[in-house]
């Protein structure tokens, strides 16, 4: 650098407009460095004195320049009078700029000669990185010095038209607002300092790395529109803003803030920087109403496509009002009842359903479904629709029965209900007139006669009555017959009339489909992306209170308090209080259950342990036998190990999932090969059954245990146990409902299905049913779509809000992938739900629960018989081998070896690009898994447990577990990885079981912070209980089960015995069951093809997943690299692959001949399963060789892509294309 002082203006003035001001420009450069390699520039300058918005002026220059030169990053820091260095790129993570490209539109290049002087170094990282550290320091220090604790003396002057209750304001982070907030549709870019105010939604609290700061981010919405906030602020200062925001950040959470509108590159978006805010109460809209109304007509965002506001919310609001009672009515479904129920206190909940009725019972409707079914799609007939209200229990079963039936028999499009199937099943339910789409009102519009309107009339119990709001499309669809609002009052008036001569009650309902008035912006955009040409005219269908409804129907004079009011809380009078759900839990039954359990398990443990059981077996035993019989769970422990047993006498081992492990009564009677039991030794000869136990935590797996022989007659011993609590499955006390999660074969699966129905009857077994919501992917295209297509431009936080408002709204249903519902015997389904199909399509299988069945869990049995290839993989591995998964030693040190490097198949690290040699087995075998493999180097089998329960864990191993080993603070066996650790560890430390459990269950469901009270704290610190411990515990916010560990692991290793031992047969079947990432291409290729595809796949951008030309990497292109490694790992230890060969290669299974891998068809490029078994059927369709491609695409009926494919990898050479002969 030149002697001569130089000021900013001097090098870069002419990139600096008019805006800038002379503090900047005249501000000497004292310092200039620019990295070449990394193209950094670190400028150094001083400014005379301090200046306002200094930071969004600095950041809007650093963006100038930055772009200008290409740089990849400008470390701006200037000294003051009074302080110390400062930084502005470490104040906020991601830099913000109000960048504007006229700043140098005009500039000369040449005049950029002065960069002549520029001094060119090597960046000294170390150097730099305590300098950071020092200006964030001070920039931190200088902002609390700024840093008010109250709201300016008299808040009320601040705002004078926001719904705010400014009494309850409070300052939660910064100083004082001290301006009025203006409407955030008003915020410009340049407008520097603002103060808004708005409803918090999307935060999102990040620490940095060093963890000593947090950057919070969060959008508001005011009613004008969105905007991003951010806070970048010392863990201690924003503890306050983060622990309102964690708690009640979805609760409607409101703030005043106050900050600097700046340009964030990381959002791409202008943000406000927040140096101040205020938490104050909104006032939402209130009932005033001395006698409230009660809403019958309600819609849920169960209501498919169309209505947008969780049940759960509008009960709330209902009982916020003071409504005595609620309805929920949604189109042709119920599931809305289970978050309205739970949400159901203090208030009637009326269980209802808008349903669409077709009139079979009126003459030409039709003598049968078939014939009504044509006159429908013929447009001869239409469904109206209708209300039915349950009134009791009677009218709940029967609700249920005519919506299965409506849904399984009688679908058109939309669940339809028939008018005989309502008449049948009537009982117990109050049938409504409806909306203009109800028969009446329809039958009225249409000039029908007076014999048809009062037939109607009398076959509802009450007519209803609806806004002019809610039917003004009318007016605009049909001007001719609907002039004026005032031919919608007359109809009204004439169904109040038919009402008043039935005598029968007329209610004035509001057809609720949202909450807020603001809502029909979300109804309007999924409206839209349907396709609806009328989306942009939303009638006003929110949730309206007293006063609101009056108003709308004060044309009715004094009677529009009968119809609002009186009536409303008639109809609701009328009903009784029920469950859609019967209270309690209603097993199956299988005749002496009980009796079988016992004998099963006291049979098995006699078995291992001789006559003379040890004390602590059989006090563990009974213990858990007294409990699963007194709970009537006898049965549900008889039907898995039926199931169990049923699977493996067809030649398939069965896999335990969750906590069933936990159970040594599940081990015993054959379900879970999971052992909870302490570590021991157990002597296997028939004549001697010594045992020998570790019960203080000295082991912590009995696979760990050396090869011991038994002291007394030399027999080499069985070492087994995992240690793990019986009350992490059933609870306590015994009274959990238990879930037994168990892993069939996925080729068995459908088998198993078939013997639960066998076992319980096709009328008490079906599938548990799921409902499918839109997706923030998806909610995020509608909001696309519609923005786009109207030219409409938004900010990133207001698409956020939009598309955050159409998330949740059914979409579709579907169905579990295992799971199965039994009804007991003396009950039918319609006790507890109705049915349906999988999207309401009969072709995809049985039928389903119409509720998810999460709300049926604590009420009937749900079997979790799910498909897993680790059963499939066994299958394939015995077949080809002789050997007995059961019988591998998974205690081989050999296997072990695997975990330090791939040394012990035969091959190195540079063979395969894999620091370990465990690709390729399941849960050990990811890029993640891997990595913490390498990092935690494991040498037990408790070790492993311990990766398995990290790795399926949230915030249990990153921020958590890795840190404290990698700080040295402990090793992996001893950090917390199975929510069962925490309460054995705890009990070894010194506490009591019940408050060990207590705390474990705290810690699994991520309630530290609120569960952890002074005197559990105290308790685990008296008992010696780490500090570091007690501090992971915190962070946690999901813990994976022990045994669910101990299952996958115990897989995992038994086929890595297979890998070692016998890797011919190990491959083949691994191709078999997991060969799908795999195409022939890849298998056929050399090494070195393979590793080129292998980096071109890896090759990323520095900035995230994406490969170099610029596209992500899908989630198969993911999988392939994986594969790929496999495919090269196999190619490594000399497996050799022979061709695909038309007649001896299998559909879907890899064979071996000649110690040679055969390919299967199924890795064909373009060969699904059914292609590809069809192929391997032709060739013994007893028609002999194939005289050509014609005929072998007409045995096979494979299509021509598949036969190019099979000609690329010569599968058809010598086969000529046609059949014909040529003479010529």
């Amino acid at each position: 650098m030149p002697d001569v002082l130089r000021t900013i203006n001097d090098y870069f003035g002419k990139m600096l407009n008019n805006n800038y001001p002379d503090e900047l420009k005249n501000a000497v450069i004292k310092e200039m460095t620019v990295n070449k390699q990394a193209r950094t520039m670190d400028l150094l300058v001083s400014f005379d004195v301090d200046f306002e918005n200094k930071e969004i002026f600095i950041s809007n220059f650093s963006q100038v320049v930055e772009k200008f030169l290409n740089l990849e990053k400008l470390n701006f820091q200037y000294e003051l009078p009074d302080f110390n260095v400062m930084e502005l790129s470490d104040f906020n993570e991601e830099e913000f700029s109000n960048f504007d490209e006229t700043n140098f539109s005009n500039f000369d290049e040449t005049n950029f000669s002065k960069f002549e002087y520029i001094e060119f170094t090597d960046s000294n990282e170390t150097e730099l990185e305590n300098l950071q550290r020092a200006a964030e320091e001070a920039i931190m220090r200088e902002a609390k010095e700024k840093m008010a604790v109250e709201l300016e003396s008299s808040p009320s002057e601040i705002i004078e038209d926001a719904p705010l209750n400014l009494e309850t304001a409070r300052t939660i982070y910064g100083g004082k607002v001290a301006r009025k907030p203006k409407p955030i549709s008003e915020v410009r870019y340049d407008d520097g300092q603002v103060a808004i105010w708005g409803t918090v939604f999307g935060f999102e609290i990040r620490e940095t790395r060093d963890k000593r700061s947090k950057i919070i981010t969060f959008d508001v919405y005011d009613g004008t529109g969105s905007y991003s906030v951010k806070v970048f602020s010392r863990n201690e200062d924003c503890k306050k803003l983060c622990t309102v925001l964690e708690r009640d950040g979805k609760k409607n959470l409101t703030f005043i803030l106050r900050g600097d509108v700046v340009y964030d590159r990381y959002k791409s978006d202008y943000i406000i920087d927040a140096k101040a805010i205020v938490r104050v109460e909104k006032i939402i809209r209130k009932d005033e109403a001395k006698e409230k109304r009660v809403e019958l007509h309600l819609h849920t965002n169960m209501s498919q496509l169309d209505a947008m506001t969780p049940a759960g919310e509008l009960v709330k609001r209902a009982i916020d009002w003071g409504h005595k009672a609620i309805a929920i009515t949604d189109h042709g479904v119920l599931q809305g009842y289970p978050e309205a129920f739970t949400a159901a206190k203090g208030i009637k909940l009326i269980y209802g359903v808008e349903s669409y009725i077709y009139d079979d019972l009126r003459e030409g409707a039709g003598n049968s479904w078939e014939e009504a079914l044509l006159k429908l799609k013929e447009k001869k007939a239409q469904t109206y629709h209708q209300i039915i209200l349950v009134k009791n229990n009677v009218g709940l079963k029967n609700l249920y029965r005519l919506v299965s039936i409506a849904h399984t028999e009688h679908f058109y499009r939309r669940p339809i209900t028939l008018k005989s199937d309502l008449v049948k099943y009537r009982e117990g339910l109050i049938i409504g007139s409806a909306c203009e789409a109800g028969e009446l009102y329809r039958a009225i519009e249409n000039g029908e006669s007076e014999e048809r309107i009062d037939e109607l009339v009398r076959f509802y119990d009450y007519m209803e009555i609806q806004p002019n709001g809610n039917n003004a499309f009318k007016l605009r669809e049909n001007p001719k017959q609907f002039p004026n609002e005032k031919v919608l009052q007359k109809i009204n008036e004439k169904i109040l009339a038919l009402a008043d001569e039935a005598g029968k009650l007329c209610v004035a309902t509001g057809d609720v489909h949202f909450l807020e008035p603001e809502d029909a912006k979300f109804r309007e955009i999924l409206m839209y992306g349907q396709g609806y040409p009328d989306a942009e005219h939303q009638p006003p269908l929110y949730f309206k209170t007293t006063d609101e409804m009056l108003s709308d129907f004060s044309y009715l004079g004094e009677r529009a308090y009968e119809v609002v009011i009186t009536n409303t809380n008639k109809i609701a009078d009328m009903i009784e209080e029920v469950r859609p759900v019967p209270k309690g839990t209603f097993p199956p039954k299988i005749e002496g259950s009980e009796q079988k359990l016992q004998e099963l398990c006291w049979n098995k443990v006699n078995e291992w342990f001789g006559d003379e059981v040890p004390n602590y077996v059989s006090e563990r035993l009974s213990k858990e036998l007294n409990l699963i019989i007194k709970h009537g769970f006898s049965v549900l422990y008889i039907i898995a190990q039926k199931l169990v047993k049923d699977s493996e006498d067809n030649g398939y081992y069965v896999g335990s999932r969750g906590s069933v492990g936990s159970s040594f009564v599940a081990h015993a009677a054959g379900i879970s090969e999971v052992n909870p039991l302490a570590p021991h030794y157990r002597c296997t000869s028939k004549d001697c059954k010594y045992s020998e136990f570790f019960l203080k935590g000295e082991v912590k797996s009995g696979y760990d245990l050396p090869p011991k022989k038994c002291p007394y007659c030399g027999t080499l011993m069985w070492r087994d146990g995992h240690d793990i609590p019986f009350e992490t499955f059933l609870g306590f006390k015994g009274d959990k409902s238990p879930d037994i999660d168990l892993n069939f074969s996925d080729e068995y699966q459908a088998s198993a299905h078939r013997y639960t129905i066998d076992l319980f009857g096709q009328d008490n077994v079906f599938k548990a049913g799921t409902v499918s919501t839109v997706a923030d992917k998806t909610a995020y295209g509608y909001v696309r779509k519609y923005l786009d297509e109207h030219g409409i431009m938004c900010n990133n936080a207001e698409i956020n809000r939009l598309t955050l408002g159409c998330t949740g709204v059914k979409r579709t249903t579907g169905q579990h992938p295992g799971g199965m519902v039994v009804v007991p015997s003396s009950y039918d389904i319609y006790d507890f739900t109705p049915v349906q199909y999988p999207a309401d399509d009969p072709d995809k299988g049985m039928m389903t629960t119409h509720f998810d069945f999460d709300f049926l869990h604590e009420t009937i049995l749900k079997l979790d018989n799910l498909g897993h290839i680790v059963p499939t993989f066994y299958k394939y591995l015995e077949d080809l081998t002789g050997i007995s998964v059961m019988d591998v030693d998974i205690c081989d040190p050999k296997i072990y070896e695997l975990f330090e490097g791939p040394e012990v198949l035969g091959i190195t690290e540079n063979d395969i690009d894999c620091k370990t040699g465990t690709l390729s087995i399941p849960e050990m075998g990811t890029d993640f898994v891997r990595g913490m493999i390498v990092e935690c180097k494991p040498k037990n089998f408790s070790d492993l447990l311990q990766i398995s329960g990290l790795s399926h864990g949230t915030d249990v191993w990153l921020g958590n577990a890795q840190e404290l080993i990698n700080s040295g603070t402990c090793i992996i066996s001893e950090v917390i990885g199975t929510r069962d650790n925490i309460m054995v560890a705890l009990m070894h430390y010194g506490l009591e079981p019940t408050t060990a459990f207590k705390i474990m269950e705290i810690v699994r469901k991520g309630d530290a912070e609120k569960g952890f009270t002074k005197d559990l704290i105290a308790e685990m610190r008296e008992n010696n209980v780490p500090e570091w411990y007690i501090n992971s515990c915190y962070k946690i916010k999901y813990m994976f089960p022990k045994a669910h560990a101990a299952a996958y692991v115990s897989a995992a290793l038994r086929l890595a015995w297979y890998k070692i031992y016998k890797p011919l047969e190990y491959y083949t079947a691994y191709l078999t069951v997991r060969g799908q990432d795999l195409d022939a291409n890849a298998i056929m290729s050399t090494k070195e093809e393979n590793k080129a595809r292998i980096n071109l796949l890896s090759a990323k951008e520095s900035n995230g997943n994406k490969t170099t030309n610029g596209e992500k990497l899908t989630a198969l292109e993911k999988s392939e690299i994986t594969a790929l490694q496999v495919l090269l790992e196999m190619k490594a230890r000399g497996i050799e692959f022979l061709p695909i060969d038309l007649y001896k290669s299998k559909g879907t299974i890899y064979t071996i001949e000649d110690g040679k891998i055969r390919p299967a068809f199924l890795c064909v490029k373009g060969l699904g399963i059914t292609a590809a078994t069809a192929l391997e059927e032709a060739k013994d369709d007893g028609e002999g060789a194939y005289i050509s491609v014609e005929d072998l695409k007409r045995r096979s009926g494979i299509s021509s892509a598949v036969v190019e494919s099979l000609s690329e990898l010569g599968v058809l050479e010598g086969i000529p294309e046609t059949s014909q002969i040529s003479f010529f």
